[in-house]
């Protein structure tokens, strides 16, 4: 064999090493870069909706804890002037008990702490002066109160909610409390269990001691925790999210919110390898459909490498930044000038329209709500950010559903769930294709209608209400929307702006009789 066939062997099997080794790179670093992002951004949304949902949470038993408070004030009027009949005394703490889940048991106590009556009567503890510290503490601030949370005399662990009961004089007369088991059936703990899911997501609360108040395990209630960075932060008064190691050391991204009337911590958190296991099947199915074409790209250079090198080399030289958007521009570039090299550019730029098609769906994905298909509030900003830059008018509907919390309360979450999607349907039928339809909360949602005036949107959102308004959800039946619009730059200089005045719209829709359209006053007005 001559020299010169040694040289042309060693340099197809140097061309082929090279081309090899640029393919993997290439691949590995377009598949690094594209995970790291896509990850990260998703870790960023789950906080984000964990901190949400924690704060929802939190702003839900605030406003438990405070309609207990006026119930127990109701009675207190109503006994005022009757705390010596014995019979109102025991109606009134069967009433109190009995008419809805609110309280486990109720008292009446006179101004020496003597127990006046009690529902249920099996606690038998009428005429017995208490001195549990929930008890004490009423008694002794003679104002309402919602106590820390302690073990009673009978060994539940509970909070105690009370309100003082004074004659028409004012005089103090004694108090009306109700107890809340916290390791037993009540609407604190069922309001607190709803998040629980098998992906290892939960929720739990805990008070000014870190004591438990709520946790999945029951277990681990009335626990104290001594360090984690979550519940430092929530009972400092503060709302937000981090990620964090638990008590079992996984990796937990947490959302945290702070209740005001009584200094709890809400914190709702779910596993990272949870959140991100929608990225790992995507990234997996990525590379399984790359993977084929990887090998075709390869044989086919080790093929054409006999005949030339310099065409192949580009081609190589191109692969390494198969993940840039310029990528097939260059490739294009390339002088294919006989047929092999021609077919090997041809199936490169069908590999990098794949990557880039499954990096674009994987963008399409942290954009979108899964259970409806609109976009989410991070695809919202991107919208509004776009048209501002640009200087398109831009018209916003807000819309709430009316008395959400009746249809899942009494139809179950999986029916909430058809009333969501069937509504995103809806607005879908009444939208053009250019239109940007989000959905920002549980039953908060936005349409975006670019290049369309204020008239045009507010006739957008009175046909829509009406369409809603008629339309039969199963197993629901009819539900009615509120809606407020907005109009950039009419309503203000930046979108923030205009999405606030949206806002304000649809709160005065909503109260001032629901099932309507407010259009939010011009800026000037």
């Amino acid at each position: 064999m001559s020299s010169a066939s040694l040289f042309r062997v060693d340099l197809r099997r140097l061309i082929l090493l090279l081309a090899t080794f640029s393919a993997i790179v290439t691949l590995v670093n377009g598949f690094y870069a594209s995970h790291a992002v896509q990850r990260q951004q998703l870790i960023d949304s789950a906080l984000e909706s964990n901190r949400a949902y924690a704060q929802k949470l939190a702003d839900s038993v605030d406003d438990f804890l405070r309609a207990a408070q006026q119930q127990l004030a109701y009675s207190a009027g109503v006994v005022g002037q009757r705390f010596d009949q014995g019979g109102v005394l025991l109606a009134e703490v069967d009433r109190l008990r009995l008419q809805t889940d609110t309280f486990n048991s109720v008292v009446m106590v006179d101004a020496q702490g003597r127990v006046r009556a009690t529902s249920p009567e099996a606690l038998q503890i009428q005429g017995r002066r208490l001195d549990t510290p929930g008890a004490v503490e009423a008694l002794r601030e003679k104002r309402a109160l919602v106590s820390e949370p302690y073990v009673s005399v009978a060994g539940n662990l509970l909070v105690f909610i009370s309100h003082p009961v004074t004659d028409r004089a004012g005089r103090y007369l004694g108090y009306v409390g109700g107890t809340i088991y916290l390791k037993q059936k009540s609407i604190l703990h069922n309001l607190l269990g709803a998040h629980y899911h098998s992906d290892g997501s939960y929720l739990y609360a805990v008070d000014q001691s870190r004591r438990l108040i709520y946790h999945p395990d029951i277990h681990r209630v009335g626990v104290q925790i001594d360090k984690n960075l979550v519940i430092d932060a929530v009972l400092q008064g503060k709302s937000g999210a981090m990620q964090l190691k638990n008590s079992q050391d996984i990796d937990m991204l947490a959302g945290y919110a702070y209740v005001p009337s009584t200094a709890w911590g809400i914190v709702a958190q779910r596993p990272t390898h949870a959140a991100l296991a929608a990225l790992d099947d995507l990234m997996q199915s990525v590379f399984y459909k790359s993977l084929p074409l990887v090998v075709v790209l390869l044989g086919l250079v080790g093929w054409l490498s006999r005949l030339i090198a310099r065409p192949l080399w580009q081609l190589a030289d191109g692969a390494r930044y198969m993940d840039k958007s310029t990528t097939a521009e260059s490739i294009l570039k390339i002088r294919s000038w006989y047929f092999e090299t021609s077919e090997l550019k041809r199936a490169m730029l069908v590999g990098v329209n794949l990557l880039h098609q499954k990096i674009g769906k994987l963008h399409q994905d942290v954009q979108t709500d899964p259970l409806t298909g609109l976009s989410n509030r991070r695809g919202m900003e991107l919208a509004l950010s776009v048209w501002q830059a640009a200087q398109t008018p831009v018209a916003v509907v807000a819309m709430d559903i009316d008395h959400f919390k009746r249809v899942n309360d009494g139809h179950g979450h999986s029916a909430g769930d058809q009333v969501l999607k069937r509504l995103a349907q809806l607005m879908r039928d009444n939208s053009r294709g250019g239109d940007v339809l989000c959905r920002v909360g549980g039953e908060e949602f936005l349409m975006l209608l670019p290049e369309a005036r204020l008239e045009v949107a507010e006739q957008v959102a009175q046909r829509l209400r009406a369409q809603v308004q008629n339309t039969a959800m199963a197993p629901v039946g009819h539900i009615t929307v509120s809606l407020g619009v907005a109009h950039w730059p009419h309503h203000g200089s930046d979108m923030a702006t205009v999405l606030k005045a949206a806002d304000a719209a649809l709160y005065e829709a909503k109260h001032t009789g629901r099932n309507r359209v407010v259009v939010a006053p011009r800026a000037t007005d």
